[in-house]
């Protein structure tokens, strides 16, 4: 057998058994002392973060049949799926969380857009010297990722009917609505008239990457869609209990909300900023680059509507204006971003 394909089956069974555990054994979760919650934490974060890892490379290996950016777009919104499942079980745990998509939003955009993303840049200039890149495709995603930030993390502040960025029921619905409509029409753009966008042209597809091998199974593509969805699965299963957890372990140590935004984007992003940093490694900007600010796009298009309709159909407030000074940091970050 394929040492991927082992390493995959071997992923697939560590993260179906832990579903299996819980399942079999609720009280695990349910009767949690500090000792038992630290324990049973590092065991579903050890786990949700190896089968993240074994969802983008079945989605890189995806990514290498259909090409760019078909490719890259299947691995994020892979990522994506991760990050709503985890905030979706918190906001529906026992405790109130009407701030964690907000803060996991926010820790995403300030880990990609600065710390991979220049990181990467820091990286691939030392090696590489010059690196090329399609710079129609990154002021797409920026021309996208800038309203629609704004108008999720920055606009609620500012609206008359709730004082504490909140939103009420119409709001809600017409801010759902647009940001769907708004990354709608940009993946249209990304996947059909302004395809081109996103790659390089031939002459420079040649000079990027190193054409090392990257180990996948030689699988067909819907062998590669099964394994990506039996990993992806238990990850979405296991959210609820490290959901659990996570509530009881921020409660006991009176830690601040964030926290739990700031480890569920530490989980889903890992993996792919790995990937990210890999490709600027082997000469492939591009690649990088579509995985951060595709990452960074796909999570606010995504979470947004997500999070307000939980709100809607729970009767939980949902937060999501930021802070003012992290309406500062956001700002820098994007002026920053388009002039790199």
């Amino acid at each position: 057998m394929n040492k991927a394909l082992l390493k995959s089956m071997i992923q697939i069974a560590a993260g179906w058994m832990s579903v299996a555990a819980i399942f079999a054994v609720p009280s695990l979760l349910t009767a949690l002392t500090p000792m038992s919650a630290a324990l049973c934490f590092i065991w579903l974060f050890a786990i949700i973060l190896w089968c993240a890892f074994g969802v983008v490379h079945e989605a890189e290996a995806i990514a290498e049949l259909l090409g760019e950016p078909l490719g890259t777009l299947i691995l994020t919104l892979s990522i994506v799926v991760i990050e709503v499942a985890l905030v979706s079980a918190v906001m529906l745990g026992a405790s109130a969380a009407p701030t964690m998509g907000r803060d996991t939003m926010f820790a995403v955009l300030m880990i990609v857009l600065n710390g991979v993303v220049g990181l990467g840049l820091l990286v691939g200039g030392l090696r590489h010297k010059e690196q090329v890149y399609n710079l129609q495709g990154a002021s797409a995603y920026l021309s996208v990722l800038v309203p629609l930030t704004s108008i999720a993390l920055i606009l609620p502040n500012f609206t008359k009917s709730t004082a504490n960025g909140s939103l009420t029921t119409l709001q809600s619905v017409s801010f759902s609505i647009f940001t769907i409509a708004l990354y709608v029409v940009f993946l249209f753009i990304q996947t059909g008239p302004h395809k081109a966008f996103f790659t390089l042209p031939p002459e420079s597809q040649a000079k990027a990457g190193d054409g090392e091998p990257h180990g996948y199974a030689k699988l067909s593509l819907g062998q590669h869609i099964a394994l990506l969805l039996l990993t992806l699965l238990p990850i979405v299963l296991l959210s609820k209990g490290l959901a659990k957890v996570l509530d009881f372990g921020i409660r006991e140590l009176q830690a601040p909300p964030a926290l739990g935004g700031i480890l569920i984007a530490a989980i889903v992003f890992t993996p792919e900023g790995i990937s990210a940093l890999r490709a600027v490694a082997k000469n492939d900007l591009q690649r990088a680059l579509n995985l951060c600010l595709g990452a960074a796009t796909s999570t606010v298009g995504l979470t947004v509507p997500a999070i307000l309709a939980i709100g809607l159909f729970t009767g939980q407030q949902v937060v999501l204006g930021l802070a003012p000074t992290e309406m500062v940091l956001l700002a820098m970050t994007l002026l920053l971003s388009t002039i790199t």
